[in-house]
């Protein structure tokens, strides 16, 4: 007892002058190194009765027992959340139009593979919460991390389950005099269909989902339950900020990757006569999802090891089992204990009360609203911006991974720091989500730039010599024969476009009236071209060139700016709307809240969000592949429909959004005087999982309140 009491004296002591560095002049002065210091130099074996061994099962050497450390759990905790937002917010974004063309998919079902994630996510909540909770947490989250490793092997094997990517082959689709006796479909009798994959490709993301459930929950608690008070928020915020990292590097990474052809591992780099650039263009989508794969195996395995209860632990429960709200029967209340309290009807009772609670009903549909806005864009702006201004899809992936990933960074610092910096109330909080709400609504506005759409002969132009004549919207014929290629007997199963030197976009170099190729490089060039410009007297050495045609448009400079304000603004709200919600509830029941916002965002936000955006994106679509009668992606969208069906969906969820923060704002009731002081030394907001975490804790010296709950919203 002597021991404890004299630590108790330093650990306080310790707090008056971690206060005494931080406040100067009135002015809060913080010296990051030593703060660190102080927090990692702590003794991480206060108290060893109740320590367990690490180890797996009867293997329990000695030499690991010095791992019996909080930090090592971090760092072990920090790996898998990265590879989690790397994987999934990072990866599977990057590549959805290289899956679309490699597995002939639509946008819908593309959308599916999205939001299968949170599916699995929402599932598998409530049964891992609840028995994990029971259980050994370090178990459970090993155990997760390596379905999630699995679930990237899995979605990685439709690349080896089929045969090389077969982009048709340019000599093989010249005009010919003669038709074939037979057509592509006779000759190549498919033995699969490649859509088909995409089952597996469902399969690896709810193993994703599934996997990754336990992170953000038991890996939460598990260090909450570990640490002193003072330390808990520091470390739960480095934890956040590698997974606030990991997307970052998937965008990143995952742009490099598809620079490289997609059968880099059966071909030759060199033997590959396709550019990126080209519309049947596919990269090497794998890559990522097996070195992912490989990084959640490893880390799955250290962090099982680890045992429920650290050294210390039955210490920091005492602690903290201090600051826990005692009501007015103060300390002399009854402590009921967790199995007596949680009973069927004591949970119908709360879920009634929150449910009934219009401000914080009305804030959960405002981030529902704003979850599908965000999940849709997050999963289709490269595919848009790829479509819209012609670009490759690496460099497409990397300029919304930067902006997304740095805008939505600073955002959630910011949206923290103005309430903390203002000290809001819950009316300014809701007011200031409002305000932003309805600025957001006017940058979406940004969706009416559009490009001019490439003329494609047979789709929105006419085929005739050297004036191309427009197709009237509703009157797109989709007629690819005309006069000048009629005796070249070409195939509509073979997509293969070239661009004239008319500007004009032809399905094929058939369709073209193209005679012959020449290959230069690795570009293809097309000679003897009945359809293109036949009235002209200029001489080129080239009349075509395989690909689609290079944009004239200059708007790129002018879109990403106002999209990185448009994503920026976004997150401004994140964390005030989280801190409202907080606020608007006891103290008894916000980790329950959370819970039930963490489900109705998912199901009614992030899960159909990238299946609403996908059905949008294939209404734009003009061309829609059919192979052998086996309709597949789509080839040719028009710009101007696509960027208004986003605008429409953007705008009516913005409206609805600063609606539902508006109606939150009406319908809110302020407590009592008695309760509204308690609730004011209760905005700590421990529960928020962002960037800010970071920030409070090394700007404040106020302990904050451990919550077994904390939820992170990806």
């Amino acid at each position: 007892m002597s021991t404890l009491k004299s630590r108790s004296i330093d650990y306080t002591a310790m707090e008056r002058d971690k206060e005494n560095d931080m406040v100067s002049n009135g002015k809060v002065n913080v010296n990051m190194q030593t703060y660190v210091e102080k927090e990692f130099s702590q003794d991480p074996h206060p108290d060893e009765d109740e320590s367990e061994p690490c180890g797996w099962l009867h293997f329990r050497p000695s030499i690991f027992q010095k791992f019996r450390d909080p930090k090592w759990v971090l760092f072990w905790l920090c790996w898998a959340g990265a590879v989690q937002g790397m994987v999934v917010n990072g990866f599977v974004n990057v590549n959805i139009s290289s899956l679309e063309r490699r597995f002939s998919l639509s946008s819908t079902e593309s959308g599916l593979i999205a939001s299968c994630y949170d599916i699995a996510s929402v599932l598998c909540l409530i049964p891992i919460s609840y028995f994990g909770g029971l259980g050994s947490k370090p178990r459970y989250l090993g155990i997760g991390i390596f379905i999630m490793g699995v679930g990237s092997f899995v979605f990685s094997l439709p690349h080896f389950m089929t045969d090389l990517y077969k982009f048709e082959q340019s000599d093989q689709d010249t005009c010919r005099t003669e038709a074939l006796n037979d057509t592509i479909c006779d000759i190549n009798i498919p033995s699969e269909r490649l859509s088909d994959y995409k089952y597996i490709l469902y399969l690896g993301q709810l193993l994703h989902g599934a996997g990754a459930a336990p992170l953000y929950t038991l890996g939460v608690t598990y260090l909450d339950e570990n640490l002193p008070l003072r330390s808990t928020s520091f470390y739960i915020g480095i934890y956040y900020a590698f997974a606030i990292l990991g997307p970052a590097v998937g965008y990143l990474v995952g742009s490099e990757f598809l620079n490289i052809y997609v059968d880099i591992d059966k071909v030759d780099q060199s033997s590959v006569t396709i550019q990126s650039s080209n519309p049947r263009y596919v990269g090497a989508w794998w890559i990522g999802f097996l070195i992912a794969g490989v990084l959640a195996l490893l880390i799955s395995f250290p962090m099982s090891g680890f045992p429920n209860l650290l050294p210390g632990a039955a210490k920091y429960k005492a602690e903290k089992e201090q600051e826990v709200y005692k009501g007015k029967a103060g300390a002399n209340e009854k402590v009921v204990t967790q199995k007596e309290a949680v009973t069927l009807k004591t949970v119908l009772k709360s879920a009634k009360e929150l449910l009934f609670n219009p401000t914080f009903m009305f804030l959960n549909f405002a981030a529902a609203t704003e979850g599908n806005l965000l999940a849709g864009l997050a999963t289709f702006a490269p595919k848009f911006l790829e479509l819209q201004f012609s670009l490759p899809s690496s460099k497409a992936a990397l300029y919304i991974g930067l902006a997304a990933v740095l805008c939505g960074g600073t955002g959630t610092f910011l949206g923290g720091y103005i309430v903390k910096r203002r000290d809001m109330h819950i009316r300014s909080i809701i007011k200031y989500c409002f305000i932003v709400t309805v600025i957001v609504l006017v940058t979406a506005l940004l969706f009416l730039l559009h490009c001019d759409q490439t003329q494609f002969a047979g789709v929105n132009v006419e085929y005739q010599h050297g004036n191309k004549q427009p197709i009237t919207e509703g009157n797109l014929l989709k007629n690819f024969t005309a006069d000048c290629n009629a005796g070249c007997h070409c195939s509509e199963d073979l997509y293969n476009p070239v661009c004239g030197a008319d500007g004009v976009l032809y399905f094929s170099s058939c369709h073209a009236g193209c005679a012959n190729v020449v290959t230069d490089g690795a570009i293809e060039k097309y000679t003897n071209c009945s359809c293109i410009n036949s009235n002209t007297t200029e001489t080129r050495v080239f009349e075509a060139t395989a690909g689609n045609c290079d944009s004239t448009c200059t708007l790129l400079p002018l879109f990403m700016p106002i999209f990185s304000v448009l994503m920026l603004l976004t997150f401004l709200t994140s964390m005030p709307a989280l801190s409202a919600t907080l606020r608007c509830l006891p103290p008894s029941e916000r980790s329950f809240g959370l819970g039930i916002q963490w489900i109705i965002a998912r199901c009614l936000g992030s899960i159909p969000g990238p299946l609403l955006l996908g059905w949008l994106v294939d209404l734009s679509c003009t061309l829609w592949q059919n192979k052998c009668d086996d309709k597949g992606s789509c080839y040719f969208y028009d710009n101007k429909i696509m960027s208004y069906n986003i605008l429409a969906l953007c705008l009516v969820g913005k409206f609805f959004s600063a609606l539902f923060f508006g109606l939150s704002l009406w319908l809110y009731k302020a407590p009592p005087e008695s309760s509204a002081v308690m609730d004011a030394s209760l905005t700590g907001c421990p529960n928020t999982p962002s960037m800010q975490t970071v920030v409070s804790t090394l700007s404040e010296t106020t302990d904050v309140r451990p919550n077994s709950e904390k939820n992170h919203i990806t």
